[in-house]
């Protein structure tokens, strides 16, 4: 799944795609996800943004389509008079149409039409050399939109194509791919060991959804490592509640949002108020791994906090030309706020978090974000494809164009070394004399969570051993000392647990805010 900003587009439907597609506005989404539009004219985002849509370009390209429509008709059918009527000859295409004859007559087996009409197009695509620009099949598409609805069945991680290989952007927080290790930077080479080097996130996507309840086996490179490693996810419903609120102490609401989605502005709303009767006296909003959403709700939270008059965003076209969206009046959140990023941040958490920094001067802590700066439009077409193509730039108010840096925070701050350790294959058994970088891997696990198994060094010694029997019958597990299957999987989710309760990043986000309410 890619990330995109969708604006609201002819033929369109609603929202980025998860595993997927994810940031946009309303076009009816990681990994792995909005109702259908009129043509792209200018649109008040719910009073918060006015905005055109770019309608010259637009409705050339529907030209361009709808003039290689009618002549292929009539080269397939061969109605000469169809190519003349009501629309000119668009001498460009020439050496399309050529090839098609050629193919169409002397290739040596039958050819399938839609596939050449539907791989012309493709090929068009794939030139513009932009990984957030696709087309899709029919049933790519009904993926695509199924992925942006309130909910879907898959693993829950958001992708993209990136020199040939398809990278993850983040994990939904909650699905069985973050439960499953996966995380931002981390490169899939295969699915169920078919490898997909080269492969469109589209095509990816693809082979990596399905039903609830069945398995998919991922060949993944970690970020970091040279070794690849085999993740089996059990696949599931992965709903898109995106905001998720708590009161920590002293009065300070920590409220996460996954991913800017259709109702993400009022599920905030009611979170807030919530916080509010709680007795809120600060606030720490966490984006850290939301790889965006729709730009009308990223507009509209923006404007909780942006004071009125100041900007949001800008978006820039081809020509140069700006659009400048400033924040309207209405409720302002009157406690002090930090903002929390990391590098799966991207797209629509990027605009909120540019917006609220240099328009609001509200900190950013973490890690620097993903880096996405560009506007995606998409189309679906009468037989149910569909294409995804950028538009435009955004830049932040300050006319920043992020694109590829990211937004570095104003106050650093990591998650503790445990938290990037790789993920252990439960289906592989590790024991006694076994040397490994899994074995180092599970030391540290160990270790993390309180247990001593010896030298961290990659050796399963009888230290090692030790260490493993002591967590197994404190977890009530058969105490054989050897890791596999459910011993492996409830290691992995105590040190889960242990980066929850030692947040670094969390609490350096609460000392950055208490530092603003003196």
């Amino acid at each position: 799944m890619k990330h995109a900003i969708l604006y609201k587009t002819m033929f369109a439907k609603d929202r980025p795609f998860f595993a997927s597609l994810y940031t946009g506005t309303k076009v009816v989404n990681v990994m792995e996800n909005e109702k259908k539009e009129v043509e792209p004219t200018q649109e008040n985002h719910s009073g918060y943004i006015k905005m055109r849509k770019f309608s010259f370009v637009m409705l050339m390209f529907f030209l361009v389509f709808a003039t290689a429509g009618i002549t292929t008709f009539a080269l397939a059918f061969g109605d000469e008079k169809a190519v003349n009527v009501g629309v000119p000859e668009r001498t460009e295409f020439k050496k399309l149409y050529d090839t098609y004859d050629e193919l169409k007559k002397d290739y040596y087996k039958d050819i399938d039409q839609d596939k050449l009409v539907n791989g012309a197009i493709n090929g068009m695509i794939e030139s513009l050399d932009d990984p957030y620009s696709d087309y899709m099949t029919k049933e790519e598409a009904e993926k695509f939109h199924e992925s942006i609805s309130s909910s879907f069945q898959g693993i829950g991680a958001e992708i993209q194509e990136k020199d040939g290989n398809i990278v993850v952007v983040s994990p939904i927080k909650g699905s069985p791919a973050e439960k499953a290790g996966i995380k931002p930077n981390d490169i899939i080479l295969a699915v169920d060991g078919k490898s997909i080097h080269g492969m469109s996130a589209t095509d990816a996507v693809m082979l990596i959804r399905g039903k609830k309840g069945t398995d998919v086996t991922l060949t993944v490179q970690k970020a970091g490592s040279d070794e690849p490693t085999e993740i089996k996810i059990t696949r599931d419903d992965i709903p898109l509640n995106t905001v998720n609120a708590e009161m920590m102490d002293n009065g300070i609401a920590k409220v996460q949002i996954t991913s800017f989605s259709e109702n993400t502005y009022k599920e905030l709303q009611d979170a807030l108020a919530d916080m509010e009767k709680q007795g809120m006296k600060g606030l720490v909003i966490d984006l850290r791994q939301n790889p965006g959403g729709l730009l009308d709700q990223a507009i509209k939270i923006s404007n909780l906090f942006v004071p009125e008059g100041k900007l949001i965003l800008q978006v820039e076209d081809r020509n140069g030309k700006r659009e400048k969206i400033a924040a309207e009046g209405g409720k302002k959140i009157d406690v002090p706020v930090s903002v929390l990023i990391d590098g799966g941040s991207a797209s629509a958490s990027e605009i909120f978090a540019a917006a609220v920094s240099q328009s609001a001067n509200i900190p950013l802590v973490g890690e620097k974000s993903f880096g996405k700066g560009t506007v995606q439009t998409a189309s679906d077409f009468n037989d149910g494809s569909n294409i995804k193509f950028t538009t435009a730039k955004w830049l932040t108010p300050n006319g920043d164009w992020i694109h590829t840096k990211g937004i570095k925070p104003d106050v650093e701050a990591k998650l503790p070394d445990y938290a990037n350790l790789p993920y252990l294959n439960p289906d592989k058994e590790l024991k006694k004399e076994m040397v490994s970088s899994e074995v180092k891997a599970a030391e540290e696990m160990l270790k993390a969570i309180g247990l001593d198994p010896g030298k961290v060094d990659g050796y399963f010694d009888e230290n090692t051993e030790n260490a493993v029997k002591k967590f197994q019958e404190n977890n009530k597990l058969s105490a054989d000392g050897i890791l596999k299957g459910e011993s492996t999987m409830d290691l992995m989710e105590k040190v889960r647990e242990k980066i929850l309760q030692n947040d670094t990043q969390v609490k350096k986000a609460v000392e950055v805010l208490q530092k603003e309410k003196k």
